[in-house]
């Protein structure tokens, strides 16, 4: 019995070290993913990172590419539209107007009345409507007839007998896209943006064929003013402030504009307006330098997209891209390591991942990040444990920081070129009774990336003040611009009644 028992006892002896041997390696094997997850997540804090340094000199080297553009057609990435947009609205402005807006995600109609004076300015019966999709793929007559139709049910909506016949109705077409004008009512499109590929509308005059299609409707209405939605934000921001000079767009995608002199417009001498200025439109998503930390992500997406090689910036900066940039990290953490549970197809979908998704697990604040989970369940993502979901939300930290922070970059390259960044006043190094008073410079925002993603908005502004410094920013004013695009289309149309 001695020895059977010691025959035992030396049995569960190794296969105690036998299990204890699984159980070390499996802790080991965990322990090896785990270091592959967080080395991916250094990797990705490194490349992104903005330091105030860097940021400067994207800041730079927006100013050059400015200057650049507006000196010779083809000049810069940056196209430098003229927009003949060269008087803004200015509260006197009577009547009333409605505007269209086809943006990257959704269009818009909404009627303005203007009493005369900055405080009577009534917007009425906004409607906003999700794009369908086989619109963006459809043809240019498809495509303008559905707006047609839409602003034919938004007039028959209208009370009071305003339906009228007789009645004939001024609007401003806000398009978000790039267009080559050739008078403030007219201009050819350059190239599709934010998804769309209707190929044939290339080189066509946009107001006209909005107009084609409402006349086929018999729709007493005039397109009067064809509009970048930069530009209707800057009218409305002026509208109410007239410090206000630059407007950008933080949506689906990204753009500038602001008011620049005729006489620095040196690729079209000899341009004369009243005013002795004209709006600018940047088409900024379009703008790169070296000096932009790009990730292994931005190249493979750009790669992917259908605009390969084109809108760098705005790929690292706007709504339509970020959710797929996060998307890109999670996928490449889940093939390397097993934290995630078994491989999800849905992972692998471009742009499954919406940016309003990662807003809304970046701002989780609760105790067990149930926002999350509920995200990456959508994913095909389940039951992952809370330290990987805080992993998740240090991802989408680093991608819209990033973001934001470039974003505030951009921004500043506009001030530094029209003399608003303090380098031509407080801190160009003249002696003290040589310096000259920082002017009051108000931004106008707009777009569902700034309004509803408060990471992002915060990231933006903090590295704004960074970049200029706290005396010349307290001169530096952002104000956000609800609908300003649409509302400020129609004021612009109205000032051209006035």
């Amino acid at each position: 019995m001695g020895k059977v028992a010691v025959v035992f006892a030396a049995a569960a002896v190794v296969a105690a070290c036998s299990v204890a041997a699984v159980m070390v390696g499996r802790r080991m094997k965990s322990r090896r993913k785990w270091r592959t997850v967080v080395e991916i997540l250094k990797e990705l804090e490194e490349a992104c990172d903005t330091p105030v340094g860097r940021l400067r000199q994207v800041v730079d080297a927006m100013a050059v590419e400015m200057h650049a553009g507006l000196a010779s057609e083809g000049g810069s990435k940056l196209k430098m539209l003229l927009t003949f947009v060269d008087d803004l609205p200015n509260g006197t402005e009577k009547g009333t107007y409605y505007a269209l807006h086809l943006g990257g995600t959704y269009f818009r109609i909404l009627r303005v009345h203007l009493g005369g004076e900055r405080s009577y300015l009534d917007v009425q019966d906004v409607e906003r409507h999700p794009i369908p999709s086989h619109l963006m793929n459809s043809t240019s007559e498809v495509l303008f007839n559905f707006l047609a139709f839409s602003l034919e049910r938004f007039i028959e909506k209208e009370g009071n007998g305003s339906n009228s016949q007789g009645v004939k109705r001024e609007l401003a077409f806000t398009f978000s896209f790039p267009v080559k004008h050739t008078s403030i009512s007219s201009g050819v499109l350059i190239k599709w943006t934010k998804g769309f590929e209707i190929s044939e509308m290339v080189g066509n005059d946009i107001a006209e064929c909005l107009q084609g299609a409402l006349n086929r409707r018999g729709l007493n209405m005039h397109v009067a003013a064809l509009v970048n939605d930069t530009v209707g934000a800057l009218s409305l921001g002026y509208y109410h402030d007239p410090d206000t000079v630059v407007a950008v767009v933080f949506g689906t995608g990204s753009n500038a504009c602001y008011l620049e002199r005729t006489d620095a417009i040196i690729k079209c001498q000899g341009l004369l307006t009243t005013s002795g200025c004209m709006v600018v439109n940047m088409e900024w998503g379009n703008f790169w330098s070296s000096h932009l930390p790009r990730t292994s992500y931005d190249i493979d997406l750009d790669a992917e997209s259908s605009n390969s090689n084109d809108m760098g910036f705005e790929k690292m900066i706007a709504g339509m891209y970020l959710g797929d940039i996060v998307r890109r990290v999670i996928l490449r953490m889940s093939q390397e390591s097993d934290i995630f549970g078994p491989s999800s197809s849905v992972l692998s979908e471009p742009y499954v991942l919406r940016t309003n998704s990662v807003s809304a697990m970046h701002e989780d604040d609760t105790s067990e990040l149930q926002e999350v989970a509920r995200i990456l369940k959508d994913l095909g993502v389940s039951d992952v444990p809370l330290k990987v979901r805080k992993v998740v939300v240090k991802v989408c930290d680093v991608v819209t920081r990033r973001a934001g922070r470039l974003a505030a970059a951009g921004i500043a390259g506009i001030l530094k070129k029209i003399g608003r960044d303090g380098s031509g006043g407080i801190t160009s190094g003249r002696s003290r009774n040589e310096v000259q008073m920082q002017k009051r410079t108000v931004v106008a925002v707009e777009g569902g990336l700034y309004m509803n993603y408060t990471m992002f908005r915060e990231s933006m502004e903090e590295a704004l003040v960074e970049i200029l410094g706290e005396e010349v920013s307290q001169y530096v004013i952002v104000k956000a611009m609800e609908d300003g695009s649409s509302i400020g289309s129609a004021l612009l149309v109205a000032s051209l009644q006035s």
